[in-house]
């Protein structure tokens, strides 16, 4: 078994454990420098780093390999990469990009059978008279049709 191989098992011992947790990147550098990205259902704690750090050190031999180690969350601007991580975050609000180049931002509504639903707001004129109102419309968008989706953190 190779060192890769050997991580992976590690990192999937410790993350039976903890079911919330899922593995979002696995990388070993040339260098051997191991690099582990993880996200959970309810969020990620340092604790939660610490015992995959812990879990995968203490069980590997240095002298049969040097290495080092990082543990991190996955970051909260940065895009999905699993439909795990789409429904994780349904309820808030996330910007769409897809594989036609457009963009749309609204509402995560739902995840299911590798779609999405998304509540978008609009301003359209008024059926009668004048001025504007605001019309909410759902949108289904394929997970193969998306490029990238990012949570929209507003301050």
């Amino acid at each position: 078994m190779n060192f890769k191989d050997k991580v992976k098992e590690l990192i999937d011992s410790v993350l039976s454990e903890n079911p919330t947790l899922f593995l979002i990147d696995l990388s070993i550098s040339n260098d051997n420098a191991v690099r582990i990205v993880i996200d959970g259902d309810q969020g990620v704690g340092i604790d939660d780093c610490i015992a995959i750090s812990r879990a995968v050190e203490h069980n590997l031999d240095r002298e049969e390999v040097d290495f080092s180690i990082e543990v991190t969350s996955f970051g909260a601007t940065e895009p999905f990469q699993l439909e795990r991580q789409y429904r994780k975050n349904i309820g808030r609000n996330v910007e769409v990009k897809t594989t036609d180049g457009k963009k749309h931002e609204g509402l995560l509504k739902n995840v299911e059978g590798g779609n999405i639903t998304l509540e978008t707001e609009t301003r359209e004129p008024k059926p009668v008279g004048k001025g504007k109102i605001t019309m909410k419309k759902e949108h289904l968008f394929a997970l193969n049709d998306i490029k990238e989706t990012k949570v929209i953190i507003k301050f």
